[in-house]
C-alpha cells in the first residue's frame, strides 16, 4: 500500500468505533482519534473489557459456565502500539448496507435515496 493510500485509509477511520485487543487479553472499544509512527492509538469514549479468571471445575461436574467480560469506562486512552494484537472496525449491518447501496448507485450513475 502506498503512503497516500495508507493516509486516506487512516483518515477514513477517524471517529469510527474500533475494537483494539492487546497482548494481555484486554479489549478497548472506543472512537479512533489518531495514531503515530510508533503505532500507538488514541481512542476517546473508551470502555475497557477484561476476561474474567477461568472458572474452577467442580469435581465430577460437566456443567457449562458462561463467562461475562467485566468492563469499565476509561474515557480518553492511549494504547501502546507494541502491545496491540488486533484492531477491528466495528460496523453494524445497516452501515455496511449503506456503503453497498452507495457503491451500487455510483456504478449505475444514480444516487440512492
Amino acid at each position: 500500500m502506498e503512503k497516500s493510500q495508507a493516509e486516506d485509509y487512516l483518515t477514513s477511520l477517524l471517529n469510527k468505533t474500533l475494537r483494539v485487543t492487546t497482548t494481555d487479553t484486554r479489549m478497548f472499544l472506543g472512537q479512533f482519534k489518531c495514531t503515530d509512527s510508533d503505532r500507538n492509538i488514541i481512542l476517546s469514549q473508551t470502555f475497557e473489557y477484561r476476561l474474567p479468571a477461568p472458572p474452577k471445575q467442580i469435581a465430577g461436574g460437566e456443567e457449562k459456565v458462561t463467562m461475562d467480560m467485566t468492563s469499565r469506562y476509561m474515557g480518553l486512552v492511549v494504547v501502546p502500539g507494541e502491545y496491540i494484537e488486533r484492531i477491528e472496525v466495528e460496523e453494524f449491518e445497516s452501515q455496511m448496507k449503506g456503503k453497498m447501496g452507495v457503491a451500487m448507485a455510483g456504478e449505475k450513475g444514480e444516487e440512492e435515496v
